[in-house]
Parts: structure tokens; C-alpha cells; sequence
């Protein structure tokens, strides 16, 4: 207790095996001479230049095998970015994001800009709390009918730290209700003192010795204050570790940046971004769309708790408003609520994800936008765009709108203008000034974290909209030679029609103009560049969603307790023994059985989908493939979903091992199901 814990620094071995990462044995690798390492690449840089890999491509190095190189190389050599990217914006991007600023400002009145005359709201003393516990799934923790078992399942998922932040907002909730004369239900240390509570909430090492220190010193300070002889250019590779939860990685960075400074290098940011590795888990990769809805309901009530820890951990002040009642405008397209909006196009496209008018106009800007230039940038005309403004609104669900007549400038206008009208951020009026809070985060790995939860918070069709909006900014980018817009070009532009809002009070206008706006498009493209990992679920969170589904039951909980008195009494297979799954096919009208798999150690999905497309549907004997007409004989495109067990229903990676999948969760049942059809902004 009284001693000081040890965090080992050292150089990352690559066969480090990261879902089995503890968080006392989670070690930083700063040990590598950076100087002599410049100097190196130096002299080899003009005898060949180095290959720029995908700036997210998921790293398979734990388990590297020829499939898993080859598929890696294909990733690098289909995505890779510019070989030179600008470190800061230019001038003329600075000019923009102004322009931008002015137009926002032109289009909604100072007074809707004022902060004094906002349609929304800072809740209450105590009612944010309240909201907070009830989202993320805590309202129990303040009812008098329930029971001290529903408490404990709910906490014996949460780290010490995320634990922690739980009880700050119990604290404030119950200091809040003591001021306004009212008899808290119940006082925290009665909750967090349960023995129940207290054998179920996991203990980390040393919490207790956790160093005082405010993590602001470390995040707002630039390490080229604190030890300007150990600078070094920012690195061409991150390592993402997504095993842990974020709020516990800050504890180590805090304690790592209280040991001495000597001869510890440090990063210094010079505006590149480096190709972010996330090392593959052998349960594979999980991404949004790939989980039920109940589950993503808990992923995203663990989430909020993981980031308000971590915004703890960092001293975000980070204020949540509510949006007031607000008279929505009398049109069918601008200034309409998304989920008005997809409500009325699911009656037409049942499956759309995205407003029917946005999936049209990003359409039509691929087309004959991305490659003009000074696209989203040059201004279109603003008579023209009104006049195009009042013609879809009457005409496009009549399908007479003409989009040969409409300019690529006019569009890209249209597409800012529809953005920024919603009655409602993008971002959301709960979070879009936590967006914000992000560019004062110093370390790139803490910003992708924040952002990776953020994203998980959002209300579906926000999220599906942004992604949709994400994936063509990062095709602009990607005709940059054409249409002369680079990434700071298009986040520098982008980044006012996000963060600015009439319903939201911002700070992106405060201060000095250049470091606003360099902060504000910082996080910009950080979306853009890194969007494909940032909507994946991180390992931690799942395996926390697995435990409480498991603890949710009390029978469950019996089980455990009978297993602390006395060994588990069931028949284990042997080490060696490779056991069988029977797999149920439910592929529409076309198939509908059973098949068995043999599972051993190296078999993953895309193993058991090929035996799967051998046997029944591309045999002679079963042949279920329907006609093109070009001749060709067109398959159904499958996937293998585990239900069941300790999870609703998922969506299996092509890269995940089966039999680690099987011992994660021997109580699911595994099916075999067409892919619903994804479209823009899955």
C-alpha cells in the first residue's frame, strides 16, 4: 500500500499477445535513441524511399500468418495517403474557415449567435446528474425499490477508475439534494460499501497510491516546455490498444509522467498524422452495425461512463445542454429534424440509414463534385442557391428535381447549408461541446479515444449521417491533385459547420483567430483520417457487455458464489480435443438447415463460410446461385452471427477464431444469415 508501483518502460515486442493484457502489466515503450534514428533514416532515405502504409490499417502483428501479410499489404497499397501531408493550414485555409464563420453567422442572425439568447439549456444543480446516471444506465443506484444485487450487477463491470466517476457524480448528486432540503435516497457510502459491491467491483493495482497530481498539468502543458533537449518528431506509427479501458490507460500516462525526466523522450506534435495500428484481437474486429440494438444500448451507456472518467482524468470542463422546444420550420427538407427526416424516407426505402435528399445530393457531388476545383470551398451563388433551395423543397420527393442544372459549387453549398439548418447539432447539443473539448487533448492517442467514445454516444442517425458525410470529405481528400483540397483544406472548412450551432453556445470563435481555427479543423481531421477505426467498438467495452449479460442474471450470480465454496463439478473437453458446432443456416428462401464444423485452434469465419458456399451453394447438387445477365451466376452475401450466450446478437469479423469465440461464449448459438444491404454512412 505505502509502496510506489512500477511501470516498466520498454520497447514493444511483437509478439505481445494484447487481449491478455492486464492493466498491471500494461508497459510503456520509450526506450528506442530517437536522434540516432533520425540519422539513420537520413542516410537511408535517399537510397529508397519508404512505403506510406493506410494511416488506419489494423495491424495483424500478434498473429501473423500469410493470409493475415497479404491481406495487410493489400490494405497499404489501397489506401495509402499522400506522401507529403501538410503540417498546418495555410493561409488561404485560414481565410475559409472565416468565411465560413461569417456566413454561419449571416445566415442565423447575431442574436441566435448570442449565448445569452440560446434555445437550449445548462441543466440544473443536480439534474444533470440525475440525467447522467439515468443514461448511462445508474438510475437505480438513486431508487429506493431496488435491490443491492441490481447495484452490484450493474458495477461489477465498471473498472476502479470508471467506478470512481460513478461515485463523484453520486457524491454531487446527493450534495444537490441535501442543499435543497431534501433527504437523499440513499447516501453513496451505503452503495459503494455493499459487500456486495465491494466482492464484485475489480480491484486495480495499487488505486489507492494513484498519484494526485491533475492530469491538466500534463495534458494543457506541451512536453517542449517540460524538457526541450528530449524532443522528437512525431512518430509515423501509433499503436491504438483498445484491451484496456481508456480511463485506466490515463492513470498510467499520469503516473509515467511523473517519473523523472531524464532521458525519456518526448513527442513533440508537429501537425502530420502517423498511421494509427490497432492490433487485431482473435475475436476479431467489431464495428457498430455489428451488434443488436439492446446491446449497443449497453455499449453506449458503458461508453458515456468510460468518457466522463476519462474527462475527469483530464480536467475537461465539459458542460451538457439540453435543447429547448424550438418551432420547427415549415419545409420538407432543410431545418427538419433527422429522425423526422428518415422517418418519412423508411416509409419509401425501408432500410435507408441516411435522409433520402443527403444520400442524393452526396451522390451526386461523387459524381461531378470531388473533382473540381476548390470544391466546398469557392462559394456558389446565393440567389442560385435559394431558388435551389425552394425547387426541392417543392419537387424532390416528386422526383422532378433536374440535378444536370445544379453546379458542383452550388451543391457543396447546399450540403453545408443542410448541415448546419438542422434544428439540432449533428454532434448533438449533449456532446457537441465535448467534440470541441477534444482539440485541447495534447496526446493523439487520448484524442482518438475521446472521439472513438464520443462516436459511440451518438444517436444512430447521427452517427449513420456523419459517417456518410466523413466518407465522402475523405474522397474529396482523396482527389486532392484535381481539385486542390488537401485534408487541412477540407477540415479547416468543414469544422465551422459542425461546431458552430444557433442552439449551442461555443468557444470556436474565442481567442486568437489562427489557434481556434487550427484546433477546431485539428479535430476535423481527426474524423476524416481516422473514421474507420473510430467507429468500431473497443475490445474492452465488449468484453464488459459480455459480463453484463452474464451478471444480469442472478441465477448466474448463484453459480459464482456456489464456485467460490466448491469446484466446478462439469465435464471439460480435454486440452487437446477439438470440439464440433452445429451451425444453423437461415439464408432466406434459399437455405434453411444445419451443418457441423470441426473447430481447432487456427480455423476462423471466413473458414466456415467457404465450406458453408461449397456445400450448399455452389455444389452441383444444391446449386442456389441466381442468373445475372451477363451470364454470371450471383451468390447471396453471408455472414456468421453469434447469438446468444453472453451476447444479443453479433456479427461475426471474417477474421475471428472460432474456437476462442467458442470458449468466450460456449452458450451461443452460432447462425449463418444474409447481410443486410449497408449503404452510405454503415
Amino acid at each position: 500500500m505505502g509502496g510506489r508501483e512500477k511501470v516498466e518502460l520498454s520497447r514493444m515486442e511483437p509478439k505481445m499477445h494484447f487481449s491478455h493484457f492486464r492493466l498491471n502489466t500494461f508497459k510503456l515503450r520509450l526506450d528506442h535513441n530517437p536522434t540516432c534514428e533520425k540519422k539513420r533514416m537520413k542516410k537511408t532515405s535517399s537510397k529508397k524511399k519508404a512505403r506510406d502504409p493506410s494511416p488506419t490499417e489494423m495491424s495483424v502483428e500478434p498473429w501473423a500468418s500469410p493470409q493475415d501479410q497479404a491481406a495487410a499489404e493489400h490494405a497499404r497499397s489501397k489506401n495509402s495517403p499522400p506522401a507529403q501531408e501538410q503540417e498546418q493550414p495555410d493561409k488561404l485555409c485560414l481565410e475559409s474557415f472565416w468565411s465560413e464563420v461569417e456566413t454561419i453567422r449571416q445566415g442565423c442572425g447575431e442574436a441566435d449567435l448570442d449565448p445569452t439568447r440560446r434555445d437550449s439549456r445548462q441543466s440544473e444543480e443536480g439534474e444533470q446528474e440525475e440525467q447522467w446516471l439515468a443514461d448511462a444506465g445508474l438510475s437505480t443506484l438513486i431508487s429506493e425499490d431496488s435491490e443491492d444485487v441490481d447495484k452490484a450487477v450493474l458495477l461489477s463491470t465498471l473498472t476502479r477508475t470508471q467506478a470512481e466517476a460513478v461515485q463523484r457524480r453520486l457524491d454531487s448528486y446527493t450534495l444537490s439534494r441535501r442543499k435543497k432540503n431534501k433527504l437523499p435516497p440513499r447516501d453513496v457510502r451505503d452503495i459503494f460499501s455493499s459487500p456486495i459491491a465491494q466482492a464484485l467491483l475489480p480491484e486495480s493495482q495499487n488505486s489507492k497510491d494513484l498519484p494526485q497530481k491533475s492530469m491538466a498539468s500534463v495534458a494543457k502543458m506541451p512536453f517542449s516546455a517540460v524538457s526541450p533537449e528530449h524532443q522528437r518528431a512525431a512518430p509515423k506509427e501509433e499503436f491504438l490498444i483498445t484491451d484496456i479501458a481508456y480511463c485506466e490507460q490515463a492513470v498510467i500516462f499520469i503516473k509515467q509522467a511523473n517519473f523523472p525526466l531524464n532521458n525519456i523522450p518526448y513527442r513533440k506534435e508537429d501537425g502530420t498524422l502517423p498511421r494509427v495500428i490497432c492490433p487485431k484481437c482473435r475475436l476479431g474486429v467489431t464495428r457498430i452495425q455489428d451488434l443488436s440494438h439492446a446491446d449497443m444500448k449497453k455499449v453506449r451507456q458503458l461508453a458515456l461512463i468510460d468518457m466522463t472518467a476519462l474527462c475527469d482524468l483530464l480536467e475537461l470542463e465539459v458542460k451538457r445542454h439540453k435543447t429547448g422546444k424550438r418551432k420547427i420550420a415549415e419545409s420538407t427538407l432543410f431545418g427538419v429534424p433527422l429522425s423526422t427526416l428518415l422517418e418519412t424516407d423508411q416509409k419509401i426505402r425501408p432500410n435507408t440509414s441516411i435522409p433520402l435528399f443527403l444520400h442524393t445530393l452526396l451522390s451526386f457531388l461523387e459524381k461531378k463534385g470531388v473533382d473540381s476545383e476548390g470544391i466546398l470551398r469557392v462559394p456558389g451563388s446565393q440567389s442560385r442557391i435559394k431558388l435551389l433551395q425552394q425547387n426541392l423543397e417543392a419537387n424532390f420527393y416528386r422526383s422532378r428535381f433536374n440535378w444536370d442544372e445544379v453546379s458542383p459549387n452550388d451543391a457543396a453549398a447546399l450540403l453545408k447549408k443542410f448541415i448546419r439548418e438542422l434544428p439540432d447539432p449533428l454532434l448533438t447539443a449533449e456532446y457537441l461541446n465535448t467534440f470541441s473539448a477534444v482539440r485541447d487533448i495534447t496526446e493523439l492517442r487520448q484524442k482518438l479515444h475521446m472521439l472513438n467514445l464520443l462516436i459511440l454516444l451518438l444517436p444512430e442517425p447521427n452517427r449513420s449521417t456523419l459517417k456518410a458525410l466523413l466518407e465522402f470529405l475523405s474522397k474529396v481528400v482523396s482527389r486532392e491533385k484535381k481539385n486542390r483540397m488537401n485534408l487541412w483544406a477540407v477540415a479547416t472548412i468543414m469544422a465551422p459547420n459542425l461546431f458552430l450551432h444557433k442552439a449551442v453556445p461555443s468557444r470556436l470563435t474565442d481567442g486568437a483567430e489562427k489557434g481556434q481555427a487550427e484546433k477546431a479543423a485539428d479535430v476535423m481531421r481527426l474524423l476524416i483520417r481516422y473514421q474507420d477505426l473510430l467507429w468500431t467498438v473497443p475490445n474492452f467495452l465488449m468484453s464488459q457487455v459480455r459480463r453484463l449479460n452474464e451478471n444480469s442474471n442472478r441465477r448466474y450470480q448463484f453459480k459464482n458464489l456456489l464456485r467460490k465454496i466448491q469446484p466446478d463439478s462439469r465435464e471439460k473437453p480435454e486440452k487437446n480435443s477439438e470440439p464440433r458446432r452445429t451451425i444453423k443456416i437461415q439464408v432466406g428462401d434459399l437455405v434453411n438447415g444445419t451443418m457441423e464444423f470441426q473447430l481447432n485452434i487456427n480455423c476462423r469465419t471466413s473458414d466456415l463460410l467457404a465450406q458453408f458456399y461449397r456445400q450448399f451453394l455452389r455444389s452441383p447438387e444444391n446449386g442456389k446461385g441466381k442468373m445475372r445477365r451477363n451470364g454470371s451466376v450471383g451468390y447471396p452475401d453471408c455472414a456468421l452471427y453469434e447469438v446468444g450466450g453472453n451476447i444479443g446478437e453479433h456479427c461475426l469479423d471474417t477474421e475471428t477464431h472460432l474456437l476462442d469465440l467458442y470458449n468466450s461464449n460456449p452458450g451461443g448459438e452460432w447462425v449463418i444469415k444474409t447481410k443486410p444491404n449497408g449503404g452510405r454512412g454503415q
